[in-house]
């Protein structure tokens, strides 16, 4: 009888569904990028109402012209890479690898449900999803304390992108081919965590800040986090930096969909 894991590496070897992964992996470069443009506009003041997230970023791209058809070529990918985890779980030696990976899978099939919706008319405003969950949250015994867990979780994912940026983590599982891409996609990829980590921290940390003055409307998600960097002293420039990091992970995850050895 074959096992899963000998069904799942079988699969995995078929290049249709490598082919898929790597439009998913593009998928979420294109996302990043946008939502760094987003976040470079709020910085200059032009920020014209958009959500500094993944939704305004897909909202973004229905708004203009074949942007749809670019949507649902997202939203393939994002099944694709959903059910690449999937595999990836089935496959992994450790079981801490294994809640990584499906953890990653949830992730991106929540995107990709997120993308169908707004793909079909409808509107997504993460931050005002985001503050009702917190003030829902709240309005439960003992929801302060999972409230700051949560965030305090936020915040250790984020400390976590910046360590495998600075230490290089992440280009363990790269397997570069010898080439010019090698280089740059390793250098994308380390400005990309460290910015990705950083912006984490806000949000994670503006959630305990919410459980902690029992505000809601502090836990407002990424576009919330990013936008409320203008209020602070030197907080434009600090946004600007984020915006173009987050602008390299997009692209660091674009040259990956091409030049990573799956």
């Amino acid at each position: 009888m074959t096992s899963p894991t000998s069904a799942a590496r079988r699969v995995e070897r078929i290049p249709a569904v490598r082919i898929l992964a790597r439009v998913g992996n593009a998928a979420i470069g294109i996302l990043h990028i946008l939502i760094g443009a987003i976040a470079l506009a709020v910085a200059f003041g032009a920020g014209g109402g958009g959500d500094a997230d993944q939704s305004g970023a897909l909202q973004a791209l229905v708004a203009v012209p074949g942007g749809l058809f670019v949507v649902w070529a997202v939203i393939v990918g994002l099944i694709a890479l959903a059910l690449w985890q999937i595999l990836q779980t089935i496959v992994a030696p450790k079981a801490t690898t294994r809640v990584v990976e499906i953890a990653k899978g949830v992730v991106y099939a929540v995107l990709a449900v997120t993308a169908i919706g707004i793909a079909a008319g409808g509107r997504s405003d993460a931050s005002s999803s985001e503050t009702s969950a917190s003030s829902r949250l709240l309005s439960l015994p003992g929801g302060v304390f999972l409230l700051a867990a949560i965030g305090l979780a936020i915040v250790g994912v984020g400390i976590g992108f910046i360590v495998n940026g600075a230490t290089h983590r992440f280009e363990r599982g790269l397997r570069l081919p010898p080439n010019a891409l090698a280089g740059v996609t390793t250098t994308l990829g380390r400005v990309g965590y460290i910015s990705k980590g950083v912006a984490l921290g806000i949000v994670g940390g503006l959630v305990v800040a919410g459980a902690v003055t029992f505000d809601p409307g502090k836990a407002s998600g990424l576009d919330g986090a990013l936008k409320s960097l203008t209020q602070l002293p030197f907080g434009v420039f600090l946004l600007i930096l984020i915006a173009v990091g987050l602008i390299a992970y997009g692209v660091f995850w674009c040259v990956r969909a091409v030049a990573v050895r799956l």
